[in-house]
């Protein structure tokens, strides 16, 4: 691999018989492959040498400390060779390489202070997955929001045994201070009641926690689900009608969002294997359903993903269909989509909605088919919903109907 990146012979000399060849040389092909540029493998070859020299023996582990370390030298180095150096991005962009290099190898070590009573937060993820069968998306949430509380409470206590419900009613008042609406602060309470539920069944802490842990009154129903009108949907499925590689993968994202009402993660998993060409099908996993729901495939949207493969998609061994355009090459995710999302409704102008994003698109998606007649029972299968309760909300969007409700004459019936 050196020997493509360098061509002066005391340049390639330095690489090759510097430590931990081989781990670099695997790397930078692995970068390679992720549709790196020339120039860029370059930079990383320079920065993964020195820190070869700087700790030749990393198998041991390294964290975030050795590197910051290493990387305030790399930065006194390249002021030295008098190049010019922007500090704060020079270091950032060192870290990131090296540590991106580190996790590739296996080597890298997360530090104590980044990560409080971390073997908790891993045996309850264990136990959510192996005795509770919780679902992938259940499991990162949950762990997410609890490492939110540790973090907070790791700043005021250092034993989880001294746990007390003042402490879990401060931290809810925090997220509220910040700006969390109620449900989202009722869905962190559930989390850590279901936490201290098993924390007790282990003897961490006292059973007495998770039955006094209470969240703020949510009312069934209280809020309209907000989606874009139908138009601007067709106005934002237009604005990427171009030539544009990001327009075209992304108006076929788009269009599964808001025709088929699929979920954010529904769309960034969807695999190859998923769409039937030759019948036409294009099949999903229900995360809530535990099993996978066919679709008649559009010919609209199969053309679009066509395309999309056809014209945009760089060459990858990955499954998932949508890819990121830049390096490194990697399925989307959902958080990356939600971005997209967002950013291109902003861009529109749709922005009195209280949250842009796909989910919004598949409550348009709901709406419209609403307008258009269809029975709740028969939108809710169309979405996936595991009961008829999930949809009824949508019932009350439904203006039309709710007039006719409004204005019957009950008059003779009293």
């Amino acid at each position: 691999m050196f020997d493509k990146l360098f061509k002066r012979p005391s340049v390639l000399s330095r690489h090759e018989n510097a430590p931990c060849k081989a781990e670099r040389e695997n790397y930078l092909r692995h970068c390679e492959q992720q549709g790196y540029a020339f120039s860029t493998l370059l930079v990383f070859a320079r920065e993964l040498l020195w820190v070869a020299l700087k700790l030749p023996n990393p198998a041991g582990g390294v964290t975030l400390k050795q590197v910051k370390v290493i990387a305030q030298e790399w930065t006194k180095r390249e002021r030295y060779c008098r190049h010019e150096v922007n500090t704060r991005w020079t270091r950032m962009h060192f870290i990131q390489v090296v540590r991106s290099w580190l996790r590739f190898l296996g080597y890298w070590r997360e530090s104590e202070q980044s990560m409080p009573f971390a073997h908790l937060v891993e045996d309850f993820r264990i136990w959510m997955k192996n005795e509770r069968g919780l679902a992938s998306q259940t499991i990162d949430r949950r762990r997410g929001q609890l490492q939110q509380f540790l973090h907070w409470y790791s700043g005021r206590h250092s034993q989880i045994s001294t746990v007390c419900l003042k402490d879990i009613d401060a931290f809810l008042a925090s997220c509220g201070a910040k700006g969390n609406c109620r449900l989202s602060i009722r869905t962190m309470a559930s989390t850590l009641r279901a936490f201290f539920k098993y924390a007790a069944s282990q003897g961490w802490v006292s059973s007495s926690i998770a039955q006094g842990i209470r969240g703020p009154c949510v009312f069934a129903q209280e809020h309209l689900p907000w989606g874009p009108s139908w138009e601007d949907v067709r106005r934002l499925i237009a604005s990427m009608e171009t030539d544009s590689a990001y327009d075209i993968r992304d108006k076929a994202m788009t269009m599964l969002l808001a025709i088929y009402g699929f979920r954010a993660t529904e769309v960034s998993t969807l695999r190859f294997e998923d769409i039937d060409w030759e019948h036409n099908l294009i099949s999903v996993s229900r995360a809530k359903l535990r099993g996978r729901q066919t679709y008649p495939l559009i010919p609209m949207i199969g053309n679009a993903i066509i395309r999309y493969i056809k014209e945009v998609r760089p060459p990858s061994s990955y499954r998932e269909i949508f890819l990121t355009l830049t390096p490194p090459l990697r399925p989307f995710t959902r958080a990356a989509l939600y971005q997209v999302i967002k950013r291109r409704m902003m861009k529109l102008d749709i922005r009195r909605l209280p949250h842009l994003g796909p989910h919004s698109l598949r409550h348009a998606c709901a709406t419209h088919l609403i307008a258009e007649g269809f029975s709740l029972k028969e939108i809710g299968d169309h979405l996936g919903h595991r009961c008829s309760s999930a949809t009824r909300i949508y019932a009350k969007v439904d203006l039309p109907s709710l007039r006719e409700v409004a204005t019957f004459d009950v008059g003779g019936l009293i």
